[in-house]
């Protein structure tokens, strides 16, 4: 007798350097996972874009290779996506111009300045969670209105990665509340609604989304998705958010004090509390769950960072350089790396910041240079966490997640410069897992606890504290005393 196929969910996430889909079991098993890599267009210095027809594509790739196991039914679909983005379409859904990226895209810095001369800065941290910056949504569509107006005033709809894909999953234009919390200043994040006002002001002629929670139904697959994809028409397609809001519900990390540590291609930082919080070095936002609300900071760059290293090297490979990078040892031989090579966003909110190598020698090493990125992760995620506690933040609880944790030493080099304990779950690949867990919840129970435990602790080495920390007190004391020449450099690399 044949075995009855078992019912499963995927998953797809699409990020800055790949997509990558999982086929999970209603139990939360992973049954198979795909990646299709990537890699945005960069057409001027500060610039990365993204054309959405790559999304689409690779979306049916996964979902092909995925739904190929003879043995599952898909039976419902969650999906994620790097943002805040915007990619503008005209009336008939069609892409104006590839998406302009999230924080790493700092083209928007002339728009911001205007904005907050119309709306005043603290009114629109007092409304929209955050200070303006080119991470948000809002100024990215007012630089398309001023530089593009031709295009612009075609425009009538704004998606995302995970909106674009559920538009073309179902046929529904929808947006998550958390995607939107990242549109300042077009939403209010105290009534949780698109703020008419500064919407018609800052996006004029828009038709902005619908608003729905990242785990509720966008709505289901459609005959003409079902045929592209090989997925079966009816199921249910979740809302979706930002991938690194998916990543933390991936392993848990969404209850109060928590704090989700993501590596990546960049490394991006939430933490939920039990009111709204704000900084303006900082993110406030609200969360990927009903009611939550979240202290938010993220990197430019880090992982991007390692992979820039390994092709600087004919023969570099991420496990051979990480080995050479625990011979170099805490330190690095007295290397010190400020890793803002696309900028950064928290906490110095300077787009024009860039990468820094202090104290280099004849002897350094490729491993040196490897150690100091990897250490320099960790000097900024600890200056990340000062200030959210500085804001009254209250970290009980860092749960890593996150390509960059399937190796030892870089989660071992943060614990020690940070302090702090990581869990790790028995699942990392990420926010996929946590699209899968959201679509699972729509056809029935599913629990993250059930589904992936902790695995294990990072514990932070005392005796490696006297020497981080003299460390970290050189890494605060590098960008104010080099802040003038990098910019300089900044302005001459826009030329």
């Amino acid at each position: 007798m044949l075995a009855m196929p078992r019912n499963a969910v995927i998953g797809v996430d699409i990020g800055t350097s790949s997509s990558k889909g999982v086929l999970v079991g209603l139990d939360g098993t992973l049954i198979r996972s795909a990646t299709r890599e990537h890699t945005p267009a960069r057409p001027g210095p500060g610039r990365f874009e993204m054309d959405a027809s790559i999304w689409w594509r690779e979306f049916i790739e996964l979902a092909r290779e995925l739904a190929a196991a003879d043995d599952t039914t898909v039976v419902a679909v969650g999906v994620s996506g790097m943002g805040p983005c915007v990619l503008l379409a005209d009336e008939r859904d069609t892409p104006l111009r590839p998406a302009v990226l999230y924080g790493v895209d700092t083209r928007s810095v002339h728009q911001i300045q205007r904005i907050e001369a119309r709306l005043g800065a603290d009114e629109i941290m007092r409304r929209g969670g955050s200070a303006l910056t080119t991470q948000a949504a809002g100024p990215k569509i007012a630089w398309i209105a001023e530089e593009e107006p031709e295009l612009y005033a075609r425009a009538r709809r704004l998606y995302m990665p995970s909106s674009w894909l559920v538009r073309q999953l179902t046929g529904d234009y929808v947006l998550d509340h958390h995607s939107a919390s990242q549109c300042t200043p077009l939403y209010d994040t105290h009534t949780r609604e698109w703020y008419a006002p500064w919407a018609a002001d800052v996006a004029p002629g828009i038709e902005l989304p619908p608003l729905r929670w990242p785990g509720e139904a966008a709505g289901t697959l459609t005959p003409e998705a079902a045929r592209a994809t090989g997925l079966p028409a009816g199921i249910p397609v979740t809302t979706g958010t930002v991938d690194a809001w998916a990543e933390a519900l991936s392993v848990g990390a969404q209850n109060i004090g928590d704090l989700m540590l993501m590596y990546g291609t960049t490394m991006f930082l939430i933490h939920t509390v039990p009111e709204p919080l704000t900084s303006p070095s900082l993110w406030g936002t609200v969360g990927a769950l009903p009611g939550t609300r979240n202290l938010a900071g993220g990197m430019a760059t880090s992982g991007a960072v390692a992979n820039w290293l390994r092709d600087l090297f004919a023969d570099g490979d991420h496990a051979r350089l990480t080995a050479l990078a625990a011979e170099s040892g805490p330190g690095a031989n007295g290397l010190l790396m400020l890793p803002y090579f696309s900028g950064e966003r928290t906490p110095i909110m300077d787009p024009d910041a860039r990468g820094v190598i202090a104290g280099l020698t004849l002897s350094h090493t490729r491993g040196d240079l490897y150690r100091a990125a990897l250490e320099a992760t960790g000097f900024a995620v600890r200056q990340n966490i000062e200030v959210i506690e500085v804001v009254g933040g209250d970290i009980r609880r860092v749960v890593a997640v996150g390509g960059g944790t399937q190796g030892a030493l870089w989660t071992q080099i943060v614990s020690d410069i940070t302090g702090r304990p990581q869990e790790l779950r028995a699942i990392t690949i990420g926010a996929g897992y946590g699209d899968a867990l959201l679509a699972a919840q729509l056809v029935g129970d599913a629990s993250i606890e059930d589904w992936n435990p902790v695995r294990e602790t990072v514990t932070p080495r005392a005796e490696h504290t006297g020497r981080y920390d003299e460390l970290y007190t050189l890494y605060r004391r590098l960008y104010p005393d080099t802040a003038a020449t990098v910019h300089a450099l900044a302005a001459l690399q826009e030329r």
